[in-house]
């Protein structure tokens, strides 16, 4: 198991990192929502322990940033304060459970694995066009059956494509998509994973719409 912490309390964080290696998992740690973004651009996570009370921007934000990039890593909330209006903002966010400190620490692992069962237990959507296929369970693409190795950027370009077959998706939307709304890249940037994308499962798969994005399939009038 791979997780990432959130957490600005460096000793805390440290007492947490120092469990988790115990219990034979690898844990990233970074102490701001910054650091978190570029965490969850760049890696996947089994789950991922966040701390609502960030310096700066919220933890609220970076959980939202998440779910709109159509992430299901499951989000387990840390706060400190236990009010119960606060709970439902997480929850209503898209976090999967929440947990106020202090805590125990046979607690937090134990509210991670269920999490994660219960993440592993979804019924989460399979994407089909032709003989591509996108197993959003496994993070896994396939052409005529064979796996396609993408890197996580041509994945979420992908899926973003996959989830709207037929309608023109913009590159601002697959920015925001695969780098999130506070992020700024290279104006080509996802011209160039179009162009990855078609090199490695076909030339045909995507069309581009001049001025206006991408799509896959014959896009809808």
């Amino acid at each position: 198991m791979h997780l990432l912490l959130v957490e600005d309390d460096s000793m805390l964080a440290e007492a947490i990192c120092d469990g988790a290696r115990q219990t034979a998992w690898t844990i990233d740690h970074v102490g701001d929502a910054a650091g978190a973004r570029l965490a969850l651009v760049d890696h996947a996570y089994a789950a991922v322990l966040l701390d609502i009370g960030l310096p700066g921007e919220s933890g609220l934000s970076v959980l939202r940033s998440l779910r709109s990039r159509y992430d299901p890593t499951p989000v387990l909330m840390l706060t400190a304060r236990g009010q119960l209006s606060e709970r439902i903002l997480g929850l209503d966010a898209g976090a999967d459970d929440y947990l106020v400190k202090p805590f125990q620490f046979d607690e937090l692992w134990a509210r991670v694995r269920a999490v994660i069962r219960r993440s592993q237990g979804r019924v989460i959507p399979v994407f089909r066009h032709g003989d591509i296929q996108l197993d959003r369970s496994r993070r896994v693409v396939t052409r005529g059956g064979v796996e396609v190795p993408l890197s996580a950027h041509e994945y979420r370009t992908l899926l973003a494509l996959l989830e709207r077959p037929g309608h023109v998706v913009t590159r601002d939307h697959l920015q925001d998509v695969v780098y999130g709304t506070a992020s700024t890249i290279e104006s080509n940037t996802i011209a160039v994973f179009i162009h990855q994308l078609r090199r490695k499962l076909g030339d045909d798969l995507i069309r581009t719409v001049h001025g206006h994005g991408y799509v896959i399939g014959q896009a809808q009038p």
